[in-house]
């Protein structure tokens, strides 16, 4: 749709003296486009005048009219479709913004939606109170950007190139009102904020302290999976003698011994007697041809168990349908292939032939009982140890007491994680001295490496538990980045990022 125009104004004002001129000295056509009226693409065809500025010694000999409110100098958009496209820019930025634009009968070019969305104006950061900071990944692994949070007004209000310290630095250095700075527990940011902003109270993030801690309970509970496997013999498997050499799941369903349970065992080995000569981890990594972080893996590892405690901890599809039918087998019915129709029609989503091969190893009398409930996995066990013991099933608070009174040091980790957990729920970082006292006192090398390490940060870290402020706002907005960061398949910089960011559209 075209529309055609003229301005009726018998003079127009001067853009540089300001004085108006009543003296023509030209015409022109002037193409604008304008919002869409029921799908359909406008275009407004201006008769612009131009006129001669009546002062002497004015630097504009002639200038062009412009008509308030329709009219910039230079446009080809009204500031009707300026503002739309602007809008989609914010939204989907370049080539998507630029497909819904010629749907909704606004065309425009990716590289015009790429500058109306850098030309949009970003509001101020004010003045911050409470800060979170956070790192995110432009390039997984090689480049990071860091992400600053106003946590009152929840609002993302700046991105800094890096994750060093000296950008977090220099804005802090400008921004003197900042109270509380709420951050993990990395080092870079600790020391900026330490600083240029020592009159803040660094706040350690509870989420972060609780991971870590996961973590070095997960070590814990692998390096005594021992006696976890002897507990659930014990208990489900009375009557029955342990095998002294090998645990449930180094054989294969043959018999024989599972090739990769080999080759972990001669990667460690090899891994030890090349540290043992003296040499680097990237040497080792070079002569064994593995990657460098397995070879810290092996070399982290003094005992190989830990490190075949997950490739021999393995669960089929048939473990939760095999009591089902053993119980079916023991009352006669003896064809595999009904009993895979009846487990069928319970949710088992397997093949017969693994109901036969099962129904096989029955008949010849090589299972006698029905199988032992599975022993719980390393994360299974942890999940137990790290979740509430009100917010355990029964069967879940059964399982880790039964752990508890066979391991005396898992049950003293049990203890040290509920005591920290109270100081998180309670507020009470007062009583960290003494929760990493009680530490010491039992020989518990990754959980006290762990409450070492609090000790390096003590004042964050108390200030983490006993603040109700944390990262977790940060967190939420490093996700919605990430989302940004994917809908631009990777391909926006820094500066056009930062702009999506900050727009919070």
């Amino acid at each position: 749709m075209v529309l055609r125009a003229r301005s009726r104004a018998r003079s127009a004002r001067c853009p540089q003296c300001g004085k108006r001129s009543g003296r023509i000295h030209g015409r022109y056509e002037r193409r604008l486009r304008d919002g869409p009226l029921g799908g359909m693409p406008v275009v407004v065809v201006l008769l612009i005048r131009r006129f001669k500025c009546a002062t002497v010694d004015c630097p504009a000999a002639t200038f062009a009219e412009q008509i308030p409110g329709l009219t910039r100098p230079h446009a080809r958009h009204t500031p009707v479709l300026h503002k739309l496209l602007a809008g989609v820019a914010q939204t989907l930025a370049g080539r998507p913004g630029a497909r819904l634009a010629r749907r909704l009968g606004m065309p425009a070019a990716k590289d015009t939606m790429l500058r109306l969305l850098r030309a949009s104006a970003l509001e101020g950061a004010g003045v911050v109170r409470v800060l979170g900071v956070d790192e995110f990944a432009l390039l997984k692994g090689h480049t990071y950007a860091t992400l600053l949070v106003d946590l009152e007004a929840r609002r993302p209000i700046d991105v800094l190139p890096g994750r060093e310290a000296a950008p977090v630095a220099r804005w802090l250095a400008d921004h003197p009102e900042v109270q509380i700075i709420c951050r993990d527990r990395a080092s870079a940011y600790a020391e900026a904020a330490r600083q240029a902003a020592p009159q803040a109270v660094q706040v350690a993030d509870a989420w972060h302290l609780w991971n870590n801690l996961a973590k070095a309970v997960e070590k814990t509970v692998t390096g005594h999976y021992g006696c976890i496997r002897s507990a659930h013999a014990a208990v489900h498997q009375p009557g029955k003698p342990q095998p002294p050499a090998e645990p449930d799941g180094m054989l294969d369903v043959r018999g024989r011994p599972r090739r990769i349970v080999a080759t972990i065992r001669e990667r460690h080995r090899a891994v030890h007697q090349l540290l043992a000569q003296g040499r680097s981890l990237r040497g080792i990594s070079r002569d064994l041809d593995l990657d460098y972080y397995a070879v810290r893996r092996y070399a982290r590892t003094a005992d190989v168990d830990e490190l075949l405690v997950k490739v021999t901890q393995r669960r089929t599809l048939l473990d939760d349908y095999k009591p089902y039918i053993y119980q079916r087998f023991v009352q006669g019915c003896r064809n595999a292939s009904q009993l895979h129709r009846e487990v069928r029609d319970q949710g088992f989503p397997g093949d017969r032939s693994v109901v036969n091969s099962y129904v096989r190893l029955l008949k010849q009398g090589l299972i006698a009982a029905p199988p032992p409930p599975a022993l719980p996995k390393p994360r299974r066990v942890l999940r137990w140890i790290m979740t509430r013991p009100d917010h355990l099933r029964p069967e879940e608070s059964v399982g880790l007491k039964e752990i508890r009174a066979a391991c005396p040091e898992l049950d003293a980790t049990v203890e040290h994680v509920r005591g920290f957990g109270s100081l998180m729920h309670e507020h009470r970082g007062e009583g960290l001295d003494g929760w990493i006292d009680q530490v010491r006192h039992h020989d518990l090398p990754a959980l006290r490496q762990f409450a070492d390490g609090l000790l390096h940060d003590r004042d964050a870290v108390v200030a983490g538990l006993s603040s109700s402020w944390s990262s977790g706002q940060v967190e939420g907005q490093v996700t919605r980045v990430k989302l940004l960061k994917r809908a631009g398949y990777g391909r926006a910089k820094l500066d056009l990022l930062r702009t999506r960011i900050l727009l919070r559209v």
